[in-house]
């Protein structure tokens, strides 16, 4: 249905498709693999019309086809759920499933009853129930995935790339989408799937096609390699173990912040923990069980009912993130691209961000030098890979772009760092980077609380493991006890002591 031949692409004077070619049967499952930055997004642009190649050719059921824009491959039968939706968050399902290629009458009107039948044939097609008449900003993220999904198929998409769907989803979600994917299947339509989570591409996908550093490196099906031999093919070496050793934290480390009393709503659970210095401290639960919001409670950021807070022994309560910062708390947030980073700033401004008072010359100028030097030592010591400092954070992959939020906060001196989902969108290479880091950040001293849906990054990069349940920590793990079993257990039967 689908062949990519030999495509070539350059920004410049610079090449990063070399060559790549891609093949796709009607009525599987394909997985596109390889490293963040290995040329998976520039190839599929490519494929939707939203950037020309350099050299090499799109066919599709055999013939060859040149795509202006994103219009004339949908016209094709090509539809592309991104990672970063496209949907109207003020428009509700259905005119976003037909946005601008509304179903019209003879005189221009549209046939809003046409365009709502099909929507609900094409929901109850994929086997889900979600409400048409509600804007999409009031639907979960998993029900905005599906309307992605129906809205491509409403566009008799034939071929159909998802790009990290499952990133954002909870397990029963994740097996709601298989499923679906599984029904696509069996009508015959080809799906390019895109995913980190190489457990994933075990379960749904039928054939992959590896990337690496823009070059193609192999097809093959999936029964044919392991997953160990993946990652190999994916980053040119072999990866033992993902996790860096576990140090010996002393009983007697000193407490770095204690979290007293934190409740997040009236008549909510009550909880408390503390971060020792040198320590990992893991928070695990299912989402929505109050983890994130935990933590934002504790900056400032989240307005909770009650929150007594420690710092180095000291009674203190934060009125807002910036008063955090000032005492020495750094927070990596789950969304890189939306709280984390300014995107169309170069890498300097946005490890500067927040920090421009020591840079000062008198009241009106900056010390640029100062600034660039500090830039480059703080990239340096997080192994963000880039051309130069002056390079927008947007052309970076993933990993790197994780790792300039990193440089900002080394930039800033902080002791305590808060990582939410920090792998998030990540490739396996770039999370064994990411897992070094942190652990050279405790050696030297700093502390971590690391929120995480994966189970294996919590169990292997964790000290000591908070579980949460309804709003609150319903059991504090550690040792042996940091277990797959132990921590599901309490996460999905733990009881939460409710106060009035």
């Amino acid at each position: 249905m689908l062949e990519l031949r030999a495509i070539k692409k350059s920004f410049g004077r610079i090449e990063v498709l070399h060559g790549v070619d891609l093949t796709v049967q009607p009525g599987e499952v394909h997985a596109l693999l390889g490293e963040n930055g290995a040329g998976k997004s520039t190839l599929m642009k490519i494929l939707c019309g939203l950037i020309k190649p350099s050299e090499g050719e799109v066919l599709i059921d055999g013939e060859i086809r040149h795509f202006s824009d994103y219009n004339e491959a949908i016209d094709a039968g090509v539809g592309v759920v991104f990672q970063e939706f496209s949907l109207v968050p003020y428009l509700n399902a259905v005119e976003n499933m037909f946005l601008a290629r509304e179903l019209n009458n003879g005189l221009g009107f549209m046939k809003r009853s046409a365009m709502r039948k099909r929507a609900t044939e094409i929901m109850k097609q994929l086997g889900i129930s979600i409400p048409l008449n509600v804007p999409i900003r009031n639907l979960s993220v998993a029900e905005q995935q599906f309307v992605e999904i129906a809205k491509a198929l409403a566009l008799e998409a034939r071929i159909l790339v998802l790009d990290e769907p499952t990133a954002t989803l909870t397990p029963a979600e994740v097996e709601h989408l298989f499923h679906v994917m599984r029904s696509l299947r069996s009508q015959g339509v080809a799906i390019i799937f895109i995913s980190h989570h190489l457990e994933e591409i075990f379960e749904i996908c039928d054939r992959i096609t590896i990337l690496r550093d823009g070059e193609y490196v192999a097809s093959c099906a999936v029964s044919d390699v392991d997953q160990a031999k993946l990652v190999e093919m994916m980053v040119g070496r072999r990866i033992e173990n993902s996790f860096p050793p576990k140090p010996v934290i002393a009983a007697d480390a000193s407490k770095v912040i204690e979290v007293e009393e934190v409740q997040l709503a009236k008549g909510g659970p009550v909880s408390s923990f503390a971060l020792r210095e040198g320590e990992i401290l893991g928070f695990a639960g299912l989402v929505g069980s109050g983890r994130t919001e935990t933590v934002l409670a504790m900056l400032g950021a989240y307005s909770a009912v009650r929150c007594k807070l420690r710092m180095n022994g000291v009674e203190i309560r934060f009125a807002d993130p910036s008063e955090a910062l000032q005492a020495g708390i750094g927070l990596l947030p789950e969304s890189r691209k939306e709280q984390g980073l300014i995107t169309s700033f170069p890498i300097l401004q946005n490890i500067s961000l927040n920090n421009y008072g020591k840079y000062l010359l008198g009241h009106f100028f900056i010390n640029r030098a100062r600034e660039l030097d500090d830039t480059r030592k703080a990239m340096q010591q997080v192994r963000v890979k880039a051309p130069s400092p002056h390079a927008r954070v947007d052309t970076l992959s993933g990993g790197n772009q994780q790792k300039v939020v990193i440089a900002r906060w080394i930039n800033h001196s902080m002791k305590v760092l808060i990582f939410d989902e920090p792998t998030r969108g990540i490739d396996v290479g770039a999370k064994a980077e990411i897992y070094q880091l942190m652990r050279d950040f405790t050696t030297k001293g700093y502390s971590i609380i690391m929120i995480s849906s994966e189970l294996p990054e919590v169990i292997g990069m964790s000290d000591r493991v908070c579980v949460f349940r309804s709003g609150g920590i319903v059991a504090t793990v550690e040792g042996d006890a940091i277990t797959s079993e132990q921590i599901m257990t309490h996460a999905t039967t733990g009881r939460t002591h409710h106060v009035a």
